[in-house]
């Protein structure tokens, strides 16, 4: 990093991800943070990175996936001039694991009902698949692993994992949507303290008791520390 006198006042950290909810989740539950010389952080969505092939999803586990897809973007980013280049990326891999499904759809939650699948065609099959079990038997967990990654400016250095994070969500799938907000598998994920679907909830609501917002809370609680030794270390 520069030297002090003329240091970035914000850093850049982009999100590998084409899903605009999911970059506004993070935007917001990342907005605020700053070093102890006021360094802050500023995300960005994924056009912020030069055209490429996207990352193969390859992974057993999500937070497999979630360090794929970071490294991945990272060599696109890196491609970038100075000026445009994100500092960090960040990638997460996230999705919904039914007790009586044995886990699925799990990794393939996004791909559930095919390559190309639409949240309602993911919706519509889960809930043929569970047809035939009973409520109480409907147990499900939201699962979200983050992947933050150091853009290496030199081609012949690799990119660096910085954090990795991780939040769960238990709930129950009901037997038909409810809500209008949220997507994915949100209208069909009841929380039952709440008596609300994920779909059913404020913004605020989801990011306190989320996958994603757990997972985003432990890496926003790390990140001044790794901020913090940026600014010692220039």
């Amino acid at each position: 990093m520069p030297s002090q006198d003329d240091a970035p006042t914000e850093l850049l950290l982009a999100v590998g991800s084409g899903n605009f909810h999911k970059v506004e989740e993070i935007a917001a539950a990342l907005s605020g943070i700053a070093g102890p010389r006021g360094l802050k952080i500023r995300v960005l969505g994924k056009s912020a990175f030069p055209p490429g092939p996207e990352p193969l999803e390859t992974g057993a586990t999500f937070a497999e996936n979630a360090q794929i897809k970071a490294l991945s973007y990272a060599g696109l980013a890196a491609q970038l001039p100075p000026e445009k280049r994100p500092f960090w990326v960040l990638a997460d891999d996230s999705g919904l694991s039914v007790d009586a499904l044995g886990g699925a759809p799990g990794v393939r939650s996004a791909r559930y009902a095919g390559e190309n699948a639409t949240d309602g065609d993911n919706n519509a099959l889960l809930l043929r698949n569970l047809a035939q079990v009973p409520q109480p038997e409907r147990g499900a967990e939201f699962v979200c692993s983050l992947c933050l990654v150091l853009v290496s400016p030199k081609a012949d250095q690799p990119h660096t994992v910085v954090l990795e994070a991780e939040g769960r969500c238990r709930g129950m799938i009901l037997p038909a949507q409810r809500g209008s907000g949220g997507f994915g598998y949100d209208p069909l994920f009841l929380v039952p303290s709440l008596g609300k679907t994920f779909a059913e909830l404020s913004t605020d609501e989801k990011n306190a008791l989320s996958h994603r917002g757990r997972a985003l809370q432990a890496l926003r609680e790390r990140l001044p520390q790794v901020l913090a030794k940026l600014q010692e270390n220039p």
